[in-house]
């Protein structure tokens, strides 16, 4: 059963859970709540990252996986197929089911009177299966990073928006860009220590393609341009000013480059920061929705 569980790579739902507390968030601001909405939600966005998860798995146990030995604890996937813990059929089976589980969840809310969600669910449900499936398998193509950007970024906080408030929000929509820089972010530096196995695979994402020590610098630039993003909304008069309270993330954020810099190329030293960038993920998610939640309440 551990296995089963271990497979199922959970700790990443962080990626996918904080954009649905910021979408609402936004929803919250434009004065409209409801929690069986939210929970549903959350429910369905979760089974379709465990869907992708699981998917990401058995496609890669006969692609990089089997040649990747600089493993970390973030990167170089669940193993339990390499480790003839689960057989390869059960996982696929297993993310057909939480895919089932995600569809399920959306028809509840289309039932409701969101009828949106039906293009929003479709758009999330093929992000997760082409980035991993033949015959897109987006990741190894240089195209799965701005899938990933998108779909677990403003495609969530929209989409969660539009479900409890129950109309589309540009404002809800750039909410979900700074989430979208730090999901890729910890795509991305997931990279690193599986660079040399997804090149001998033919794997060629981005740092593939871009080589590690400049790819350094595209971690830095998502992971500053998260941050600015907020100032430039807030100058744009999108949001409160107290959305700055996603700014105590930053020595998290700070912290996670300058390790990356100088361990780019060890496998063991770069696992603080590949720690460090999921924790900037969530912190400055739930300290920006804190700030759209305060502003709504203080009126500001």
């Amino acid at each position: 059963m551990k296995s089963y569980v271990r497979s199922l790579r959970a700790p990443f739902l962080a990626g996918s859970i904080v954009p649905v507390v910021i979408g609402a968030a936004t929803a919250f601001t434009a004065g409209a709540f409801s929690f069986p909405s939210l929970l549903v939600t959350a429910a369905g966005v979760a089974a379709l990252h465990l869907a992708a998860n699981l998917l990401n798995d058995y496609y890669d146990a006969a692609g990089s996986d089997p040649v990747n030995v600089r493993l970390t604890p973030f990167s170089g996937g669940s193993r339990v197929i390499q480790n003839s813990e689960v057989p390869p059929w059960a996982i696929l089976f297993m993310a057909i089911f939480f895919f089932i589980l995600g569809t399920l969840a959306g028809i509840w809310l289309v039932s409701e009177g969101r009828p949106l969600v039906i293009v929003i669910g479709l758009l999330g449900l093929f992000a997760g299966w082409a980035y991993s499936a033949p015959p897109f398998q987006l990741m190894g193509k240089g195209w799965g990073e701005t899938v990933i950007f998108f779909a677990f970024g403003p495609l969530v906080t929209l989409g969660t928006h539009y479900v409890i408030a129950g109309h589309l929000s540009l404002t809800a929509f750039l909410m979900g860009i700074p989430q979208g820089f730090f999901i890729t972010s910890v795509i991305w530096i997931n990279q690193f220590p599986d660079y040399e196995a997804d090149k001998k695979a033919g794997k060629a994402n981005l740092v593939v393609r871009m080589g590690p020590a400049p790819s350094r610098y595209a971690y830095c630039a998502m992971m500053i341009a998260a941050f600015i993003t907020i100032i430039i909304m807030i100058a744009g008069g999108e949001v409160s000013f107290l959305t700055m309270f996603s700014f105590i993330a930053f020595p998290l954020a700070f912290k996670a480059m300058r390790i990356l810099w100088k361990e780019y190329l060890s496998h063991e030293g770069i696992v603080p920061a590949q720690a460090l960038t999921i924790q900037t993920l969530i912190a400055h998610g739930l300290l920006l929705s804190f700030g759209l939640f305060l502003g709504k309440a203080l009126g500001v």
